[in-house]
């Protein structure tokens, strides 16, 4: 896809409600690259970083010195799709000066167009409004916010029932108030989601959400089977390279050993 013009906010604001926005989460400038040619709209330098690349059981752990590390690192991979870097947990909960301040931090070192944050809180859409206004765009997300994992009782689906459901489409409109460019939905029932799509005027893009949000996003690592038996329902594997990469490794082990590795036609 190189040559093609580069993916921007208004871009992604202008598909709401026609062709389906893609995003997937990539950490590096490889995968980057890969999601970038193969015609991605956005890609996410998600703090789910935490489990994919560090082994840790939660997102809490990221750093927004780790978060500007693989941001940058992916910004390398990264010719067209518009680039998107989470804020880590505590960058921006305490006050939206501490929000401001880590979110421009974010922009200027790792060259990202727009930074994402949990929640839709009166508090929330402050901080989002306030970073809004300093010029750096900024994607909300509700649902299962994974930042409060631990008040939320767990990976479970968020807005059942009424006054649960009403309580998500007003964050929603808190958001796109406040100056959101675009909304994830993450475990929400399919058709609230869809309700929260018709209520806001910018993208939603889902991720166990259904089919009605204006996009979808999937980890690159778990759309490509590389996350153990990670299996969700809302996952779809589009491929097994975990497996692959294990029985490469296998025979790599297994040619060195018995000595036909390295063979003449791999050595000087």
């Amino acid at each position: 896809m190189t040559g093609e013009k580069a993916i921007t906010v208004r871009d992604l604001v202008a598909r709401k409600g026609g062709e389906k926005i893609v995003m997937v989460s990539a950490y590096d400038a490889m995968f980057a690259r890969i999601a970038d040619d193969a015609g991605v709209d956005a890609i996410l330098v998600g703090d789910s970083l935490a489990n994919i690349v560090a082994g840790q059981d939660s997102t809490l752990r990221v750093t927004l010195d780790q978060i500007i590390y693989h941001g940058a690192a992916a910004r390398r991979g990264c010719a067209r799709a518009l680039l998107v870097v989470d804020m880590p947990f505590m960058t921006y909960q305490v006050s939206s000066e501490d929000a401001m301040r880590n979110a421009g931090r974010i922009m200027q070192e790792t060259g990202a167009q727009a930074v994402k944050l949990e929640g839709g809180s009166p508090a929330r859409a402050d901080a989002v409004a306030k970073v809004v206004e300093m010029g750096v765009p900024v994607m909300g997300h509700l649902g299962f916010t994974p930042q409060s994992v631990h008040a939320l009782g767990g990976a479970r689906v968020q807005g059942k029932g009424d006054a649960a459901g009403q309580a998500l489409i007003d964050d929603a409109k808190r958001l796109e108030d406040a100056g959101a460019f675009s909304v994830v939905l993450e475990l929400v029932p399919a058709s609230l989601a869809a309700r929260v799509t018709e209520a806001i005027r910018v993208p939603t893009i889902g991720i166990g959400a259904g089919a009605s949000c204006d996009g979808q996003v999937l980890v690159m690592p778990d759309l490509l089977g590389m996350n153990g038996d990670f299996a969700p329902r809302f996952l779809k594997r589009y491929a097994e390279l975990g497996t692959a990469a294990g029985d490469a490794v296998r025979q790599f082990v297994a040619e060195t050993r018995d000595g036909s590795f390295p063979d003449a036609k791999h050595s000087y």
